[in-house]
C-alpha cells in the first residue's frame, strides 16, 4: 500500500505552457479591469498577439502578455516582437504595452509550478512600448 506522501507525488501535475500563459493573462486581466479598461478582444492562444485589445478613455490599447520563467526578468521583452505589434497598433492609432508576469514555485523557485500549489508572482505592471 502506498503512503499518503507517495500518493501525492503521483498526483502532482506540472502546469502546461498554455496553463501558465492563461494564469499570466488572468493576473494582467484583473489589473486591467480594476483600472477601467474595457475589453474589446481577448486572445489566449500562445504566441498570438496581442493578447488584449482594450479601450480606455476612448483610446485603443494593444497588450502583449508573457509568462516569464524564473530567474529571467519579467520587464525584459523581445524587441522585434514588440516592434511588430507596435507597427500593427499604429495602424489603429493604438498604444502598445508589454506585460511580463514572472511566475515561480513558492516552495522552491527552481521547481516548476504544479496544479493547486502555491506560486510567487512578479508582475510590475504594463510597460509602454
Amino acid at each position: 500500500m502506498l503512503s499518503a506522501s507517495v500518493f501525492l507525488l503521483f498526483m502532482r501535475r506540472e502546469l502546461t505552457e498554455q496553463e501558465l500563459h492563461n494564469l499570466a493573462m488572468n493576473i494582467v486581466g484583473r489589473e486591467l479591469e480594476a483600472n477601467g479598461f474595457e475589453f474589446m478582444a481577448i486572445n489566449s492562444k500562445l504566441k498570438k498577439n496581442p493578447q488584449y485589445v482594450c479601450l480606455k478613455d476612448k483610446v485603443l490599447h494593444f497588450i502583449v502578455v508573457r509568462n516569464i520563467e524564473f530567474p529571467l526578468n519579467p520587464k525584459n521583452y523581445d524587441d522585434g516582437l514588440m516592434e511588430t505589434v507596435k507597427q500593427h497598433a499604429e495602424k489603429f492609432e493604438a498604444r502598445t504595452y508589454f506585460a511580463g508576469v514572472g511566475l515561480s514555485n513558492a516552495s522552491d523557485r527552481t521547481e516548476p509550478l504544479y496544479l493547486d500549489e502555491e506560486y510567487i508572482v512578479d508582475y510590475q505592471g504594463l510597460i509602454e512600448i
